[in-house]
């Protein structure tokens, strides 16, 4: 591995670069938080050879997610259904508004024949 390939790295979400001890402190929660909101499988940590488990950003943002509406007062099951939700509604408006441009297109295009 170059030392380029290591500086790529940094601008990936999907990377885990964070333990569990710097994920928790990062985001204002407990081990036992990330912990729970994975029995829970909102979010699935990486391990590194060791079996630690590494947190990517992308995993920081969902965890930060559910440490705002439990310290709402929401049950963390419900918490963690919330933002599965929250990605599904998100995931069918992009497909929705992917299928909106593409017929758009094809009204723009001149008849044929």
């Amino acid at each position: 591995m170059t030392a380029d390939d290591s500086y790529d790295r940094l601008d990936d979400d999907d990377y885990p670069a964070y333990t569990m001890g710097r994920a928790a402190e990062m985001i204002g929660t407990t081990q036992s938080f990330l912990r729970a909101i994975g029995e829970a499988r909102l979010i699935t940590p990486l391990r590194s050879e060791g079996g630690h488990r590494r947190y990517s950003r992308y995993q920081l943002r969902i965890a930060a997610r559910a440490r705002e509406l439990v310290d709402q007062g929401t049950p963390i099951e419900a918490a963690c259904r919330i933002i599965v939700l929250e990605d599904q509604l998100e995931e069918a408006q992009r497909i929705n508004a992917e299928y909106r441009r593409a017929a758009a297109q094809q009204s723009d295009r001149p008849a044929v024949g």
